[in-house]
């Protein structure tokens, strides 16, 4: 997708020390909370700061953390989003907060030291109105470990600038984003119909608005990722079907990137008719063998599964090897299958329930 070098508009650029609202929607998140916490109330920024939780329904001790580390720091506010959607976290967070840059964290998510820092000086040097840099994942067990390569790899999910981008510049989105005031209240904030893909579609009315949305890959953020194979796949399918809905509200605005998973489970079904009719005499002689081409995108790709999930970077182990071969074709069907749902019918009320009701694994 084409992107372009940025707007005709200059965000604003307050005073260096007007100081900065960080904003965290949390659900679920009892062994991930106080590190993500932690991370934010280090960042060394000049001026004042806070940090607004958007504390979902959880069911694991979330709340009740967040309440302990609200009252050892008057920095952390807290308000309630009993709906638990994240955009609509976001945009409590942001009502309650007071400061003119507003940074989004995840509490499933490390801030970098001098990751503020960095962005404001980034958002000042190009007048941007967000800017983002590079999501690296990581894991520790070997599951864990195998969805984060999964993540941080071109094949995994697509090669967006911020999974591993090298060159600073215009971008279509940015991960979690450092971003102005001035202009989400310009744009009207997130978009609160929408459960998923709510950073794309937010940065998409930036551009539309004539601001740049910045990448800059000096900015680093650790991601710890889902630590099961199920969870992995609800979050997936959630994640593709919310996609699917975003095509059906703006088509060919959307990157090809999005449509190779979709792809892949129109080939591997084609495979199975394909295989059946063949299995039972229906396909035969030289119909059966002309029909035998749809197995060739499907062979293509078990053996790019198998060259990646051996190549260099494998991880700790044969058991990181042996899990990447069943992370990626999890992510790429979950994914496609959600989005054929929901261009086809549409998201309708999908949610995410790959942190609902669930205990994450230990982080030492």
């Amino acid at each position: 997708m084409h992107v372009d070098a940025g707007g005709p508009r200059d965000a604003p650029v307050p005073a260096p020390d007007a100081g900065v609202s960080f904003v965290m929607p949390v659900l679920n998140e009892i062994d991930y909370l106080e590190r993500a916490v932690r991370t934010v109330l280090d960042q060394d920024v000049p001026g004042p700061t806070e940090l607004v939780l958007a504390l979902g329904p959880s069911s694991d001790g979330t709340t009740e953390l967040a309440r302990r580390l609200a009252a050892g720091d008057d920095r952390i506010v807290l308000v309630d989003n009993p709906d638990a959607d994240i955009p609509t976290g976001l945009n409590l967070a942001i009502a309650h907060s007071a400061l003119p840059t507003i940074v989004r964290v995840d509490a499933h998510s490390e801030l970098a030291p001098g990751y503020t820092t960095r962005a404001l000086a980034t958002l000042a040097r190009v007048r941007a109105a967000n800017v983002g840099g590079i999501m690296h994942a990581d894991g520790r067990a070997p599951f864990q470990r195998a969805v984060a390569r999964a993540y941080n790899s071109p094949f995994g999910l697509g090669g967006g600038a911020y999974h591993g981008g090298t060159r600073e510049g215009a971008a279509e989105s940015a991960y979690l984003g450092v971003m102005r005031r001035a202009v989400l209240d310009e744009i009207g904030g997130f978009d609160e119909s929408l459960r998923r893909g709510e950073d794309w579609e937010l940065n998409l009315r930036i551009r539309r608005a004539g601001y740049r949305v910045w990448f800059d890959p000096a900015l680093a953020v650790t991601y710890w990722p889902r630590e099961s194979w199920s969870r992995l796949a609800r979050q997936f399918r959630a994640t593709g079907a919310w996609r699917g809905e975003l095509v059906r509200r703006y088509g060919r605005r959307n990157s090809l990137r999005f449509f190779a998973p979709p792809a892949l489970v129109l080939a591997v079904a084609a495979s199975v008719v394909v295989a059946v009719l063949q299995t039972t005499g229906v396909l035969s002689g030289i119909a059966g063998l002309v029909t035998s081409v749809v197995y060739l995108p499907v062979l293509a790709y078990v053996a790019l599964i198998v060259t990646v999930a051996a190549g260099r970077g494998g991880g700790r182990g044969w058991r990181d090897r042996l899990w990447t071969l069943a992370v990626l074709p999890t992510m790429h069907l979950a994914w496609g299958s959600g989005f054929l749902v929901g261009a086809l019918s549409g998201a309708r009320d999908t949610v995410d329930t790959s942190r609902i009701g669930t205990r994450n694994t230990p982080l030492p």
